[in-house]
């Protein structure tokens, strides 16, 4: 059960919050000032606390400074209730990492939407997510569905393009956040030797080019439309804004895109030292999670041979051969030149 702590120190605000929270099925606690509120909030951890500025001893901006000082309390969301509704107040509590504001008088629904609204949120970052580039994609999805990242996509243009058009290239700096509302998109490298190598692929709902834009670099890669998409393009200063306005976000971000460099790694060594007959397993499943979004669902892979080959990194006969052997082991099916995958368990544990 979630756990609010009000902290107020007038006493019919305080204790017809907490008979509203109650009610709603959330465990109360009360504060009658902002220095037993500190208190209350060490020791019990609530899951959202929510103060009033005004009070003697020690006021909300107080219990707020605080509270970010200490590290078992620090990441708690903390929703000011306030009968101020001057703009340097909510700037100066916003700054100091407030996360919300509610002006009194309130509505008793206001007031639980924006709880619900920090819950989901909490939900979302104590999520486990895949490491690196998949996982953050994940992420994004979650945020943007929850209404949390503050983006509406149908406010941006967005452009048709066609198989084989690129939507940006290896060395350039972004200007964009991508979002790939239909289609299929890969990302590549060409090596000293003039062949591709892909380094990712993307589906509907994906977002792309976001990693240069957090890490304030050129794009390391090149983004070639595979089948005829439509993408929406976000201005970079308002996918930053969006993050960084949210510094729990922001820290989440930075963790799974961490991992996306050691990700990379462990793919580089699959490539040298797996056998082909591992190394298209893995390409398979792979490629069926990052077009198949829903859970253990498989569908048909529609991506050349070609691509496939360069995901990998091996010649395109070598993988139509061991596609052929994976055909006779009935792991996969291949009709109108789409690949099934029909027994999915079998194929992972071949990666191990």
């Amino acid at each position: 059960m979630h756990s609010i702590l009000v902290i107020d120190d007038n006493n019919d605000i305080r204790e017809n919050t907490a008979e509203i929270l109650s009610l709603a099925g959330y465990k109360t606690f009360t504060a009658e000032n902002g220095k037993r509120g500190v208190e209350i909030a060490i020791a019990e951890k609530p899951s959202i606390i929510i103060c009033d500025i005004m009070m003697p001893e020690l006021d909300g901006y107080g219990v707020l400074h605080l509270l970010k000082k200490n590290p078992e309390t620090e990441n708690i969301p903390f929703i000011f209730l306030t009968a101020k509704t001057e703009r340097t107040d909510f700037r100066k509590g916003m700054e100091m990492g407030a996360d919300d504001y509610i002006t009194k008088p309130f509505d008793d629904l206001e007031l639980l939407r924006a709880i619900e609204i920090r819950l989901r949120k909490i939900d979302i970052l104590q999520n486990k997510y895949s490491s690196g580039e998949q996982g953050a994609n994940e992420f994004m999805r979650e945020l943007k569905g929850h209404g949390l990242i503050n983006m509406q996509l149908e406010n941006y243009d967005s452009e048709e393009l066609y198989k084989k058009q690129t939507i940006y290239n290896e060395g350039k700096r972004p200007k964009y956040l991508y979002y790939l509302k239909k289609g299929k998109v890969k990302t590549y490298k060409v090596h000293d030797d003039g062949k591709e190598y892909i380094t990712n692929l993307y589906s509907e709902g994906d977002f792309i080019g976001y990693l240069a834009l957090l890490e304030s670099r050129s794009y390391d890669d090149t983004a070639e439309v595979l089948e005829e998409a439509e993408i929406v393009m976000v201005p970079s200063d308002d996918f930053l804004n969006a993050v960084y306005n949210d510094m729990a976000i922001a820290g989440k971000f930075i963790r799974l895109i961490a991992n996306d460099v050691k990700e990379k790694e462990e793919r580089l060594l699959h490539l040298a030292y797996d056998s082909l007959r591992k190394r298209v397993a893995k390409a398979l499943v792979d490629i069926n999670a990052k077009f198949n979004k829903e859970k253990d669902a498989v569908k048909s892979i529609d991506i050349s041979r070609e691509d496939i080959a360069q995901y990998i990194g091996t010649a395109t006969e070598s993988l139509i051969r061991t596609l052929s052997d994976f055909k006779s082991e009935k792991l996969i099916e291949i009709k109108d030149g789409k690949i099934k995958i029909i027994n999915l368990e079998k194929l992972s544990s071949l990666l191990y």
